[in-house]
């Protein structure tokens, strides 16, 4: 426990030694960069950037859920990135074809994405089943697929061709997600939150968290102890998905409103919730501040950039210090097997 504080003691003082650092290199003022980048991330009028921080960070949060509802498994599923676009596209294209609105048609949108996201993401089981894939391979390689073929979508058969841009038509107003009274921020972190909250459920008080964390432990005893293994990694390989495809469904019906090229990409959600999630060594509780964490430094970033004259790649480079502390401390090796169980 010791050793593992004065790591993260290290690590912080080192990240704080290279921010401030590649400040200097830029040649700007610390003390009015630091107050820049807290200002961008938790200020702005009526905090208004404390608004872009939360909405951020619920999407980043979401991915780091999918991911870890499956690492804690054995799962290592870092084909968040597709199960994402494939439920952002799935429910687009429902809100758009669905003949009414309100409460009900939103529901309708978030469950098809969530259904879409959670089916793409059981392709990895199957081709580990029957062909031998392994779980990181497959659902890696499903990533790309999934890019493609919404690029195909919002270029060809779903394209609003007045809008010049690959993009699908707009949403109507009634499927958008309500905004909180008095801002411009959407109910999608609510959603967020409630997952959050079944999710701490699943892990620690439901028999099937316990055995896809035993499956996760030791798939040989989860197998000598008669769980049926398969079924478990399919299920929470669906789950991942869904969760995934959940978030997808909140960019369109809440920031976008359509469903754009690259929109789910560019901004490196599915890849920042892994990160956020091995960084809190898988533990369930700690996701929601580490989301929250990773939103900040985006937006602190962009408040620096506009402010002090402060490069915003600066959030990139702290980004990829973190990633290598956590590759330093992820296990060496995931179980990434289904189980040859029942």
């Amino acid at each position: 426990m010791t050793h593992r504080l004065y790591s993260l003691l290290a690590a912080s003082m080192l990240l704080l030694m290279t921010f401030a650092s590649l400040i200097w290199l830029a040649d700007a003022d610390f003390f009015k960069s630091i107050m820049a980048f807290f200002k961008g991330a938790f200020g702005g009028r009526k905090y208004a950037y404390l608004l872009v921080t939360i909405s951020r960070a619920a999407l980043i949060t979401g991915m780091a859920i999918a991911a870890l509802i499956a690492f804690r498994a054995g799962l290592f599923n870092i084909g968040g990135e597709g199960q994402l676009v494939i439920g952002g596209l799935a429910s687009a294209f429902v809100a758009i074809n669905l003949p009414f609105g309100g409460p009900a048609g939103i529901f309708l949108v978030l469950l098809a994405g969530m259904i879409a996201a959670g089916g793409w993401a059981i392709i990895a089981g199957i081709m580990k089943l029957w062909l031998g894939v392994p779980i990181l391979v497959g659902t890696l390689l499903l990533n790309y697929p999934a890019r493609y073929i919404a690029s195909y979508f919002v270029s060809h058969p779903l394209r609003d061709i007045s809008s010049g841009m690959p993009q699908t038509h707009l949403i109507e107003k009634s499927l958008w997600l309500p905004l909180i009274p008095g801002t411009r921020l959407d109910i999608g972190f609510i959603f967020i939150l409630l997952v959050f909250c079944l999710v701490l459920i699943y892990c620690y008080r439901t028999v099937g968290g316990y055995e896809a964390k035993m499956t996760g432990l030791s798939i040989d005893f989860a197998n000598a102890s008669g769980l049926k293994t398969k079924k478990i990694s399919l299920k929470t390989l669906a789950l991942s998905g869904a969760i995934a495809g959940l978030v997808g469904a909140i960019a369109v019906l809440g920031l976008h409103h359509r469903f754009t090229d690259g929109m789910l990409v560019q901004p490196l959600y599915a890849w920042t919730g892994i990160v956020a999630a091995l960084m809190v060594s898988l533990i369930p509780w700690a996701v929601l501040p580490a989301g929250f964490f990773f939103a900040a430094i985006h937006s602190g970033a962009s408040g620096m950039e506009r402010t002090a004259d402060v490069p915003k790649e600066i959030a990139i480079i702290i980004q990829g210090m973190i990633i290598l502390f956590v590759a330093s401390k992820v296990p060496a090796a995931f179980n990434q097997n289904i189980g040859d169980g029942k």
